[in-house]
């Protein structure tokens, strides 16, 4: 859908020609000073006073167009464009975008991340500093941008199906600070070219099956970095490829619109029709923005002048939407020259000022650490009159440093002090060098889980208690009780995942409950792993309890990426300003066959870290780190044994009181010769093997790790090996991975080597998947045989 440059009055009001003329000539402001603030933030990189840069130069009209419509209570999952509609929306200022982009660590001059994110990474506050959500009906509500192209997708989908649910479910009326019936659209921005990706196909999908008030803006400048969109998509736009979405009466899908980045009156227009639909009927809206230009190209990292030819060069100069917005305003007598000069000046010169104001707050302290580092130096240097000269270069060479970094001053502290490390002259430069190192940790090396009461790790135990006469039943229904007590209890937990619903999933931890609790609470989707991620963040992003599963422990690769880039960073990139509880759900271990049978415990500990990883080996067990997750703020990964579903378990009596503690490992079998560290279904084997060993003669001591994330945090297994003085960790992963992981922690970082009286050992799964049937399980991952040959052979060393 096209429209034509004519005046129109803003949101539909009629306002009289004097006001509407001021609100467009603010519009004008902003686009004014944005781009100002993109030309002049280049001119910082290229001078190295920041590390790289990429602007929102050539959208700025849309995006002062967009801003119009974002209201109190809305949402947006956007990336590094954006910067116009941060100003329009009034939640960023010019200073702090500079103070992002020269990665000011003060939370004061970058609130979005304190500088932690590159440029143009916008956040606003979800949760105080207790670590409870804030107000978020009566604020507009930014959600931690990303770099990961089409990352900001699937998170945005959740941003708006939580929408859905509190518009659904009225037991959520009750938290009228988390929404107003559902009545807050998620606007997501994304560039032409990464409409390519899996996760925009997905999550676009997803939204026009579940009509969710999702408002997706494509930026479409013609080109992805170098690659022209003919190369990129199906028809050369994305509008078109989509047009099988569109939604038509009696259907789902979306309402997609097209329209031109240099038409301020069209989009106006356009985008209230559209915001309006999705915020009124939670019908999903696609704007195609089309005819985007890049005045200074895709980054700071080239020239896009080695990739456009001249025609296009010119194109690009005359349809800036600057110039359009401009020729618009003196054809249809909104301004003068003079008045719009004036504007562009004022723009200018204030960009200018601010630039130079979040340079000066960032180099000031930085200049202070200097001068003291600098003359503690010069100190030492005349208390040490053989080393006066070296002492002295090193101050001097500091000082002379005109743009200062922290690691400029470490590393000129460290280098003093090495010269003379014992002298006691040394002493005042050493605590001095200690302190920068525990403030520099502060900066850069906090907030990777939640500091505050929420915080999983600080829950407290409770023990399981059982009454006399307590059921022996399958483990999957200790967990179907477990759950039905939940959502009785807890209005903002949902759980949905594939076959969840219907049917309760594929283990029947679920059966009945849909029924009970109704479809809007416990549901089936769709096979698509990532947006399933997605989803569930987006709702925990917004203070609800989701319980995503993913059906086995191998589809969770399917969502690794937005784990991993978006889901376990989001609290440390914000600096403690955005927690997501989001719960995963699935099971896996010692299944057989190529598939499914994968335990990659070394992948997700690497891939994880900010989220904890729960390996329970029961499903009472289990029920208890599920408690314990949902107290806290952090994300959690659940893997329940697959193995586990059918065999007996005591049914406790306090299923929604009982927690287990995250990092603390649980001694399940005394022993005095040989402690062995395991968790989930290996433990089985373990215990076999342990149970046979006794007969020889050898007492093992098996401890059960509960959680890898967090490990042993009160080094309970150290205790043990003082005792035994040999060690072996098994488990099913390749090697090289999980238990290498816990052979680190406690070999390495507990200072377990200490303890040994004979080598340690490790014992896992062979490098490659087990091949299918009984033997090939038997052969490819530790059997209880295999175990107790590596324990005989320990007691013989």
């Amino acid at each position: 859908m096209e429209k034509t440059m004519e005046a129109i009055p803003n949101a539909g009001e009629q306002l009289s020609f004097e006001r509407f003329r001021e609100e467009v000539l603010q519009d004008y402001r902003w686009v004014c000073l944005s781009r100002e603030a993109s030309l002049l933030s280049r001119k910082e990189v290229l001078t190295g006073k920041a590390k790289f840069g990429i602007f929102g130069d050539g959208k700025e009209v849309a995006q002062v167009a967009m801003a119009k419509f974002f209201q109190p209570g809305d949402f947006r999952a956007g990336y590094y464009r954006d910067q116009t509609f941060m100003f329009a929306s009034g939640l960023a200022t010019v200073d702090q975008f500079f103070s992002q982009l020269y990665a000011d660590p003060d939370i004061n001059h970058d609130p979005f991340s304190a500088g932690r994110q590159m440029n143009a990474h916008f956040a606003t506050p979800f949760v105080d500093r207790e670590g409870e959500w804030l107000d978020l009906v009566n604020r507009k509500n930014i959600s931690s941008d990303i770099s990961t192209t089409a990352g900001q997708m699937v998170r945005a989908l959740g941003l708006a199906f939580a929408s859905k649910c509190f518009r659904e479910v009225r037991e959520l009326d009750q938290f009228a600070h988390l929404s107003h019936n559902g009545n807050e659209v998620c606007f997501c921005t994304i560039g032409d070219a990464s409409t390519s990706e899996g996760q925009f196909w997905e999550s676009i999908n997803a939204a026009g099956v579940l009509q969710v008030p999702l408002v997706v803006f494509v930026w479409d400048d013609g080109y992805g970095i170098s690659v022209p969109k003919k190369y990129q998509t199906t028809k050369g736009s994305i509008s078109e490829a989509l047009s099988g979405f569109q939604k038509t009466e009696g259907t789902n899908g979306f309402h997609i619109y097209k329209v031109k980045a240099w038409d301020y009156a069209g989009m106006c227009e356009v985008f209230e029709e559209g915001v309006r639909a999705a915020r009124e009927t939670h019908t999903p809206v696609l704007f195609h923005v089309d005819e985007v230009t890049q005045p200074q190209g895709h980054s700071t990292s080239g020239s896009h002048e080695r990739y456009k030819d001249k025609e296009r060069l010119q194109w690009e100069r005359e349809w800036d939407c600057l110039a359009k917005m401009r020729e618009w305003l003196l054809s249809n007598s909104l301004a003068d020259e003079d008045e719009l000069w004036q504007i562009e000046k004022e723009a200018k010169t204030y960009v200018r000022d601010r630039k130079n104001l979040a340079w000066d707050r960032y180099l000031k302290p930085l200049k202070a650490l200097v001068h003291k580092a600098a003359g503690m130096i010069k100190e030492a240097a005349h208390a040490l009159p053989d080393l006066s000269h070296e002492l002295s270069v090193l101050a001097k060479e500091l000082s002379a440093l005109r743009e200062p970094i922290r690691k400029d001053v470490m590393r000129a502290l460290i280098a003093a002090i090495d010269l003379a490390e014992d002298s006691p002259a040394m002493k005042p430069l050493q605590a001095f060098y200690q302190q920068l190192k525990k403030e520099a940790s502060e900066l850069y090396n906090t907030h990777l889980y939640s500091e505050t009461a929420k915080s999983a790790v600080r829950v407290k135990p409770v023990k399981a208690t059982y009454d006399k006469e307590a059921l022996n039943i399958n483990g999957y229904e200790i967990l179907n009780h477990y759950f039905d007590e939940l959502f009785a209890a807890n209005p903002k937990v949902f759980a949905f995942g594939e076959d969840v619903g219907q049917i309760g999933d594929v283990n029947q931890g679920f059966a009945g409950l849909q029924a009970k609790y109704g479809r809007e609470r416990i549901f089936d989707v769709g096979i698509r792993e990532l947006s399933i991620i997605g989803q569930g963040m987006g709702m925990a992003l917004r203070g609800l309890r989701p319980i995503a599963e993913i059906q086995y422990l191998d589809y969770v690769l399917y969502g690794l990426q937005q784990l991993c880039d978006d889901v376990v960073t989001i609290h440390y990139r914000t600096a403690g300003q955005q927690s997501c509880p989001l719960i995963v759900r699935t099971r896996g271990h010692r299944l057989e066959g190529i598939w499914h049978s994968g335990s990659p415990m070394g992948m997700l500990l690497g891939a994880l870290r900010g989220m904890y990883l729960c390996v329970p080996r029961n499903m009472v067990q289990a029920a208890g780190m599920y408690n314990a997750l949902l107290q806290g703020n952090d994300p959690g990964l659940v893997i329940e044994c697959l193995n586990g579903y059918r065999l007996k378990e005591r049914l406790p009596n306090n299923l929604l009181d009982y927690t287990v503690p995250l990092g603390i490992p649980e001694i399940i079998r005394e022993g005095t010769d040989i402690t062995i560290v395991s968790y989930g279904s290996t433990l089985r084997v373990v215990m076999e093997a342990a149970a046979r060993v006794q007969k020889k003669g050898i007492s093992c001591e098996v401890i059960d790790v509960q959680t890898l994330l967090p490990f042993d945090i009160n080094h309970m297994i150290i205790e043990s090996l003082k005792k035994t003085n040999r060690i072996v960790f098994v488990d099913e992963d390749v090697p090289g991975g999980g238990a290498a992981y816990m052979f680190n922690k406690v070999m390495e970082e507990q200072g377990g080597y200490r303890w040994l009286d004979v080598a340690p050992r490790t014992i896992t799964a062979q490098p490659h998947r087990p091949a299918y049937g009984s033997d090939g399980d038997y052969f490819s991952k530790p059997n209880a045989e295999q175990i107790e040959a590596v324990l005989k052979d320990m007691m013989r060393e």
